[in-house]
């Protein structure tokens, strides 16, 4: 299909039907009956009303025949993004959770992200992992790997196969109480490698992100270097910040001339807008206004908080300071590799903190939604690319039905059209079964292929 009044611009695909997504103006915008068309970079070429189908087939120069309308029961809504998620932790999630944070990473983490070196073992598990969160809707993913420059750069080469949009992060860490470490000289030259090396490969939608593991695996020394390198490269941050009392405590203890957790990674200029921050439970104000002015965001993970007992996010007063804020399932901290799951649990923590203190403003449902895509999109600098439906960006989407065979959800009468009221009921109570396709920058991913 070719524009008659634009020969630079091919449609390959037309959509008709229900589009659900977030604007910054709304939390949840519902679009009824609307034609949207996607060219073939995989980008929206337009949007337009249903009753305007002629006219729009004129322009764009496609027919009408070649609209594929969506079911009834159907919807699009955006692709979800993932702001934080452990890939090499896939294999033992909904375990071992018996223990607090960072006892927890010495007995079962480090022992198993060890294992990485063997990249058999490794290929499995991202293989399994890149899968899994591409059928739970996970369009975009910020992935931590391992401290392996090859199997980090293996996850890259399977997102990159399936179709995933994802942020690869080969962890450095140069001190523990284990034995799974670098020193700082390896952990540098070796995320040089990692950089150079993914850069190279001219993924369409994969990225390098530099990843201290948190201040406590780090010395200072390493993150100064990395900071550097993030800023040399335009690269992504990601890391951990005050995810638990005793985490906040020992960096005070490991960096005594620093002000705040903050101020160890604003110190080694690792906060930058292009940074993400996992859990933020314990930061205070004060800190919450360096991450609005560096433009530094928070990936508010409420799986893992409450699975590791590591506390609550109050998710109103980072919105309220005006910080970029987006969900990650925190795998295997989180139990759960599915973003409909980190929506449900946001907003289950947010109930809890009106429990302890009934004039707290809970969070709704819609801002949730927009939390788990465009608020994604946003904590990890891709907005402009991604998180909703307007022209020009990447044509991220999920197509569900609500009333899929043998489905989680019970569809009546009256849900036929749908309203804000179906969408609230159709999404917590949904799963991966109503996923029935994925697109990524408008190539279909999901059904997986066969082999």
């Amino acid at each position: 299909m070719t524009s008659q009044n634009d020969t630079t611009i091919c449609i390959a695909h037309v959509y008709r039907g229900s589009f659900v997504h977030s604007t910054r103006s709304a939390a949840v915008e519902i679009l009824q009956d609307t034609v949207l068309g996607v060219d073939r970079a995989g980008k929206i070429a337009f949007i337009g009303d249903g009753s305007d189908l002629d006219r729009l087939s004129q322009k764009w120069g496609f027919k009408p025949s070649d609209v594929k309308q969506l079911g009834q029961c159907e919807f699009f809504m955006p692709g979800m993004v993932d702001t934080h998620i452990h890939a090499s932790q896939y294999s033992y999630s909904g375990t071992a959770l018996d223990l607090p944070l960072l006892q927890w990473l010495n007995t079962y983490t480090f022992p198993v992200e060890a294992r990485f070196k063997d990249l058999s073992f490794a290929m499995d598990v991202y293989t399994r992992v890149v899968k899994r969160t591409l059928k739970n809707g996970t369009t975009t993913a910020c992935y931590f790997a391992t401290i392996h420059t090859d199997a980090s750069l293996l996850l890259g080469q399977i997102a990159d196969k399936f179709g995933q949009r994802a942020l690869v992060g080969k962890v450095c860490m140069d001190h523990n109480n284990y034995n799974y470490k670098e020193t700082q000289m390896e952990s540098v030259e070796e995320t040089k490698r990692f950089i150079q090396e993914l850069l190279k490969k001219e993924y369409p939608h994969v990225r390098p992100v530099v990843t201290p593991r948190f201040a406590v695996s780090c010395s200072s020394d390493l993150l100064s270097a990395l900071g550097e390198i993030a800023r040399n490269n335009d690269l992504h941050i990601q890391s951990h910040i005050s995810e638990t009392k005793e985490e906040v405590e020992v960096v005070k203890e490991l960096f005594p001339d620093h002000k705040s957790y903050t101020d160890v990674y604003k110190k080694h200029h690792l906060l930058t807008n292009k940074t993400v921050m996992a859990h933020g439970c314990y930061l205070t104000d004060e800190e919450l206004k360096v991450f609005r002015e560096t433009g530094a965001a928070i990936s508010h993970c409420p799986n893992s908080n409450t699975s590791l007992c590591s506390g609550i996010l109050n998710t109103r007063k980072v919105l309220q300071n005006e910080v970029k804020l987006g969900l990650g399932t925190d795998v295997a901290g989180g139990y759960s590799p599915s973003m409909l799951d980190a929506i449900r649990r946001a907003l289950d923590s947010s109930k809890v903190l009106t429990i302890q203190d009934p004039n707290f403003q809970t969070l709704t449902f819609q801002e949730a939604f927009r939390l788990a895509t465009l608020g994604g999109s946003e904590a990890l600098g891709l907005d402009e690319q991604i998180g909703n439906f307007e022209v020009g960006k990447d044509f991220d989407a999920l197509r569900v039905n609500l009333c899929v065979p043998d489905g989680p959800v019970d569809v009546f009468p009256g849900d036929f059209y749908l309203s804000l009221c179906v969408l609230h009921r159709g999404i917590p109570t949904g799963d991966d079964r109503n996923i029935v396709e994925v697109y990524v920058a408008g190539r279909r991913v999901v059904p997986l292929p066969e082999k």
